[in-house]
């Protein structure tokens, strides 16, 4: 430990902080523009000036490190005349349009001058203009407010892994543009917009939209992939005008995708906001009323295997919960299941649907397997942890297929299942890396669990990492890459039929009933089944249903959701759905009443709290299992090629389908695809 003074108070710091980390460690505020905790030092903004004794001149405290004996002052009249110089410099230049800049009220610049500033500049000189950039359709850019801090270019280049953001010119005629004029092709590019001090980039979609003082800011949980970041929903009159993030070092540190940030505004179109009935091929609107009536004569005019239920995406725990103890209790059947494909799915023992190693751990891992999976595409955040783990520790990539870019080098095999087996059946050089690593990462997609030999390659590596001690208390080295939000949680509460395949059953047309809960993914060509749809949005559900009832997105009602490590986090509700639309569970709650005359659940507490003694029940059965290591001697193996089935990123839900500005970024990419300029 390192001791020094900062203001006469003698502090200890450890060896390696800077000098504005130790000033923040003794409760001194530093001001800052180019400093970010999570990007490398720049140094170059000049406005975290301290001084330090038998130090001539101030210094700039992000970039000098912390040492044994000093005494730093950061409140005396030298550091605030240095301070105020500096501000004169930024703002000589800047063009001061403070009331029209969609910055103002969360602006550094604004902040820091308000209290650094000086109330005239001696500058006399023209101010310089710079032109606008195109940076796509996500980032609205305005580079006469630039002031050089360079946040965007390391974070593009550091954390993003598109080196595509840089500074051309000099002095004066210094510029940050893209070198291409093309937008920033990466998921995580308007993280920028967060990043910049001032309003040089700011959002496009969000342009003039609202003022941050003015909207109702909710935490809530992000649902269009697996991975749960945390976020903040902005809402303006009950309607979300748009997500920030909020850090979470286990999970999605103070990043999210484009995706999380963006597909907001599809909650706005194709809404479903009234029940409906199919009359000769036409929907009609309804009363609740109505639907129910309908409802309970179809269910009690058709024997029970007739009738399936299939759960979406999208939905929360507390909605796949009732939906569960309705076929069970109501209608006395477990012809329900949430996969929307014939997947392999063990779900006897926990671990075998987690990411076990966790999204933080990967920064320990060093060794990773990826195998029929691409987490560029799959769970965005988790893939710029493993950027990070491979930047930090330059830690060995191997991926079973060639994916393309994924913003870090890695090696790629043939694409055969036969390597798959040959690594577990220690077979090859990569099985020894995997025995010689300490804490190795082998990551499996839900494209390998969708293949002919899945049960058998499955249980194949899960007995080899634990005959090598890879799966411990420690550290469990198997980690299943789920795409969905609602997977885990479904898999926690059961929602699987792994008696029969329903979805067989299904193409098969055994069913007369089908009831869809925001499964929007089923693949089957309807004949005569009577399908009873709930969602937010009309789509492709929507469209083969006989009754549509209006459900909430995930925006409008407060729900449990699992991520991919198991974690269990709470959307919270930050507007209300439109029109005559319910609350998911609400409705089958009613639909339940109006059939037995009594409710399955009185309110939402009951239902929540007979959901966790359901969750701890399980827990404590699986606790008490013991396991057996299957020999994989009776399952079949077959050596294919492995295909990467991906669902189209900027369309991977019916949220992301009904957002325009998901429709401009896919068309983005589909133009530099078309000019040949794309990596």
């Amino acid at each position: 430990m390192l001791k020094l003074k900062v203001n006469d108070i003698d502090i200890e710091v450890e060896e390696g902080l800077t000098v504005l980390q130790a000033c923040e460690k003794a409760g001194v505020e530093i001001p800052r523009f180019c400093y970010h905790e999570k990007l490398s030092i720049a140094g170059n903004c000049r406005m975290c000036l301290v001084e330090m004794e038998k130090s001539p001149k101030p210094v700039a405290s992000c970039a000098m490190p912390a040492a044994e004996g000093m005494n730093i002052k950061t409140n005396t009249e030298f550091v605030e005349k240095a301070r105020k110089g500096v501000m004169e410099f930024l703002l000589a230049n800047h063009p001061l349009d403070c009331p029209v800049c969609d910055q103002g009220g969360e602006c550094d610049l604004q902040d820091q001058s308000m209290f650094y500033g000086v109330d005239k500049s001696r500058f006399k000189e023209n101010k310089r203009s710079v032109p606008e950039k195109n940076m796509g359709p996500l980032i609205k850019t305005q580079m006469t407010r630039c002031i050089h801090c360079t946040r965007c270019v390391r974070f593009a280049t550091e954390v993003a892994g598109v080196p595509e953001i840089g500074a051309i010119g000099r002095g004066e005629d210094m510029q940050i543009t893209t070198y291409l004029e093309q937008s920033m092709q990466s998921e995580l590019s308007a993280n920028v917009v967060d990043l910049c001090p001032v309003g040089a980039l700011t959002s496009k979609p969000y342009v003039f939209e609202a003022r941050p003082w003015e909207l109702k800011k909710t935490e809530s949980i992000d649902v269009m992939d697996a991975v749960g970041s945390n976020i903040r929903v902005d809402t303006y009159d009950w309607e979300v005008k748009r997500i920030l993030p909020i850090t979470n070092e286990d999970i999605n540190e103070e990043w999210i995708s484009d995706k999380t940030r963006y597909a907001c505004d599809g909650l706005l179109h194709q809404r479903l906001d009234a029940p409906f009935i199919k009359y000769n091929g036409k929907f009609e609107k309804a009363s609740w009323e109505e639907v129910y009536k309908i409802i309970k004569s179809k269910f009690e005019n058709t024997s029970k295997e007739k009738i399936c239920g299939f759960l979406g995406d999208l939905t929360n725990m507390e909605t796949g919960y009732i939906f569960k103890e309705f076929f069970d209790r109501t209608l006395e059947i477990k012809n329900y299941e949430c996969r929307s494909d014939n997947r392999f799915l063990d779900i006897n023992k926990r671990e075998n649907y987690l990411f076990n190693s966790t999204i933080n751990g990967i920064e320990e891992s060093d060794f990773i397997l990826l195998i029929g999976a691409n987490p560029r595409y799959e769970a965005t955040i988790l893939n710029a942890r493993i950027r990070k783990s491979y930047l930090n520790n330059n830690t060995k990539i191997i991926s079973l297929n060639d994916l393309g870019d994924l913003t870090y080098p890695y090696e790629s095999l043939d694409g055969q299942t036969q390597s798959i087996k040959d690594i577990f059946d220690d077979n090859s050089e990569i099985s020894k890396k995997i025995k010689e690593a300490k804490k190795p990462t082998i990551i499996i997609g839900e494209s390998l669990l969708s293949s002919h030999s899945s049960k058998y390659l499955f249980n194949k590596i899960k007995k080899f990492l634990i005959e090598n001690n890879k799966i411990n208390n420690d550290w469990n080295s198997l980690n299943i890459l789920s795409c969905d939000a609602s997977a885990v949680g479904n898999y926690d509460l059961g929602i699987v039929n792994q008696e029969s395949r329903l979805l067989d059953d299904l193409k098969n047309h055994k069913f007369d009933i089908i009831y869809l809960l925001g499964q929007d993914n089923l693949d089957f060509d309807k004949k005569d089944e009577f399908i009873i749809y709930q969602g937010s949005h009309g789509d492709k559900g929507a469209e083969i249903a006989d009754i549509i009832l209006p459900g909430s997105a995930y925006t409008e009602q407060d729900g449990y959701f699992t991520n991919l490590e198991g974690r269990i986090q709470k959307a919270q509700k930050a507007s209300y759905p439109p029109g005559d639309a319910k609350e998911d569970w609400q409705i089958i709650n009613e639909i339940a009443e109006f059939m037995n005359n009594r409710k399955l659940f009185n309110d939402k507490d009951e239902l929540e709290s007979s959901m966790f003694n359901y969750l701890n029940l399980q827990k404590e059965k699986q606790d008490d299992l013991i396991e057996k290591i299957n020999n994989s001697t009776n399952e079949e193996f077959k050596n294919e090629n492995l295909k990467i089935f991906i669902k189209d990123y900027y369309f991977s839900n019916v949220i992301a389908r009904s957002s325009k500005t998901m429709i401009e970024c896919n068309n983005s990419k589909i133009n530099l695809k078309s000019t040949g300029t794309e990596g």
